[in-house]
């Protein structure tokens, strides 16, 4: 009688640990477990400073869930416009003399008031921009040159195939900021843990 008990209650305490580890695993989110691999990649960059590491990390990081970053970002996928018609729309972007509607539209939409939000909260930032899943422009607080990014490192390693990443450029001094500037990008996250886009982020290093 004495050994059955003993079993039992020995049963029932390692049901009790394996609970415990159930209730774990389901609290960590996918959204944290991305968060923390994105940490370990900026602490391992061996483009950006401490300083830069502790600013991608305390002040960038938390801009990927951005609510109304997010919302627009999916808004944008959701319209899943082909490859071919963004790259037209980039062509047109390039070469353009005059003013177009869609600079208007992404200098001036919930995106971009969201960045210039963004950008005066925090000086060390000076520009940003958000891309969609396909690397096409979302919004933006200054004209960028190009409205496609999807062939560019930016937007291919902070994207990442949906698997989210980090990608931090060289320093390099910008006129019209008067500005050493390093871009720093990483995804946009949706609640959840979901990656479905990218922000870049030009900050100003000399004033971390």
């Amino acid at each position: 009688m004495y050994r059955f008990v003993r079993t039992n209650l020995a049963t029932l305490a390692i049901l009790a640990i394996a609970a415990l580890f159930t209730s774990a695993t389901l609290a960590f989110s996918p959204d944290e477990a991305l968060l923390s691999k994105l940490r370990a990649e900026i602490d391992g960059n061996s483009a950006a400073s401490s300083a830069m590491k502790s600013f991608a990390k305390s002040v960038l990081l938390p801009l990927c869930t951005n609510p109304v970053l997010v919302a627009e970002t999916a808004a944008q996928n959701a319209k899943a416009t082909p490859l071919s018609e963004i790259q037209s729309i980039d062509e047109q972007w390039q070469v353009a003399e005059e003013e177009l509607p869609i600079f208007t539209e992404k200098l001036g939409n919930a995106c971009a008031e969201e960045i210039r939000k963004i950008v005066a909260a925090n000086p060390a930032i000076i520009e940003a921009f958000v891309m969609d899943n396909q690397g096409a422009v979302v919004g933006e607080n200054i004209m960028t040159s190009d409205y496609w990014q999807g062939d560019e490192a930016k937007w291919q390693n902070s994207y990442k195939d949906g698997q989210g990443g980090v990608d931090i450029g060289a320093e390099s001094f910008d006129r019209s900021a008067n500005e050493v500037i390093q871009q720093v990008s990483l995804p946009i996250i949706d609640p959840s843990g979901k990656v479905i886009g990218a922000v870049t982020f030009g900050i100003a290093t000399g004033k971390l």
